[in-house]
């Protein structure tokens, strides 16, 4: 496979197939050798004083700007994110935070983070950025008025992420990107949750995604990357800031991430289902207050989610209906098909005592529900993330249902 240009309108599955598979990167085999290289040699001292003039995926220099396997997964990338002109590797889904936030703000400047991020994203900012003289502040997503009204002339940038970490709510991301846009702000959006199989985010007015690619697109647990894609002004930008900083990722283990890359949608797939699947029994369980899974109808954010996102992904929370932090560790530790540890996205399932209120500066614990029978109580805020792997899901929901004995024991 030697022409790529035509995977533009194909489904997603060709074009996870076919992304990145230039023939001058794989020659006759199908996937791209695992170039292990830091010095590029060159033919003459001519060619020597040439390579610095060139900057871009394809053309040898040194290894910082990469080979052939890291080339071939970033335009993979990039041919999988409607919108890009780019694609930048960092070493992990952090680095990849820190690497765009760092090419997009300035000492003086402000940064909005929403209030339900990632909480690595909300300590780079109260730590890292203000380090480096940069104000962070802290929204809630769901509020766009008081979002709307957060903006001030320093202002530069708005980090978003959809679903909220841990307690999963869905945002009008193309709306606070139309307003971030309107106010001269960049918007930023970690979409590791959905992928741009599940949520096209530059085509919905996002100015920069990322992603960790540690968790859905290496898919088995053994490897750490993030990528940032963005049309080509930020792409430019982005890639002479990692360069500054000597980012650069191993090709071994961009030669994993191709790999888990192949069958991202199928993979993608059957997570989503089980977690459905899943998500609906706990919703019937009388221990189960409230199911934070915005595929779930009824759960809050679904209607957003089904008119924004084209799928979804194994990861959902749910909080128990009364009970004690104790209560809640008997539940997790009776598991036997799910591993206690952080994460998600790989082939194994996942479970994480999760309370978020420890996270939030501005957005309560627990979240108000969509619609429910009976009113969620201030008793009610112990939760679960469930990470939903490959595994039978008749098999994970019995497991559940054994461990639930566990959380009802005295």
């Amino acid at each position: 496979m030697s022409d790529t240009s035509n995977l533009e309108d194909a489904a997603p599955g060709t074009r996870i197939v076919g992304a990145g598979r230039r023939q001058e990167w794989t020659g006759p085999v199908v996937n791209p050798p695992v170039w292990r290289a830091s010095t590029h040699l060159y033919e003459s001292t001519a060619a020597l004083a040439e390579g610095p003039r060139h900057n871009e995926d394809g053309r040898f220099f040194y290894g910082r700007r990469g080979a052939p396997t890291q080339w071939a997964l970033s335009e993979a990338l990039t041919q999988i994110e409607p919108g890009a002109a780019g694609t930048v590797l960092y070493p992990s889904g952090v680095a990849a935070i820190a690497g765009v936030l760092l090419t997009v703000l300035r000492p003086g400047d402000v940064l909005l983070i929403s209030d339900n991020a990632y909480d690595p994203s909300r300590a780079m900012g109260k730590g890292l950025l203000h380090d480096f003289g940069i104000e962070p502040r802290f929204f809630d997503p769901l509020d766009i008025p008081a979002y709307e009204a957060a903006f001030c002339e320093r202002t530069r940038a708005v980090l978003l992420e959809a679903p909220g970490s841990l307690s999963m709510e869905v945002c009008d991301l193309p709306e606070l990107a139309r307003i971030a846009r309107a106010k001269g702000a960049i918007s930023v959006l970690d979409n590791t949750w959905a992928s741009p199989l599940g949520f096209q985010a530059l085509e919905k007015g996002i100015d920069i995604t990322l992603m960790a690619l540690t968790k859905h697109v290496g898919g088995h647990s053994d490897l750490m990357m993030g990528s940032a894609s963005a049309g080509p002004e930020l792409y430019a930008r982005l890639r002479a800031r990692a360069q500054q900083l000597g980012t650069v990722v191993s090709p071994d283990d961009a030669a994993l991430a191709l790999r888990g890359l192949r069958t991202l949608h199928l993979r993608l797939k059957q997570e989503t289902d089980s977690a459905l699947a899943i998500a609906q029994w706990l919703s019937q369980r009388a221990e189960v207050a409230q199911v934070l899974c915005p595929m779930l109808p009824g759960a809050p954010g679904h209607d957003l989610w089904k008119r924004d996102f084209t799928g979804g992904c194994g990861l959902f929370s749910f909080v128990f209906k009364g009970g004690d932090a104790a209560a809640r560790n008997r539940f997790v530790d009776a598991l036997g098909l799910f591993g206690i540890g952080f994460s998600w996205g790989g082939y194994e399932s996942l479970a994480l005592p999760i309370d978020p209120a420890a996270y939030r500066s501005c957005m309560a614990w627990p979240p108000e529900p969509a619609s429910a029978p009976a009113p969620v109580s201030a008793g009610d805020r112990f939760g679960v993330r469930l990470a939903i792997g490959l595994e039978d899901p008749a098999d994970l929901i019995a497991d559940i249902e054994q461990a639930l004995t566990a959380w009802s024991a005295p």
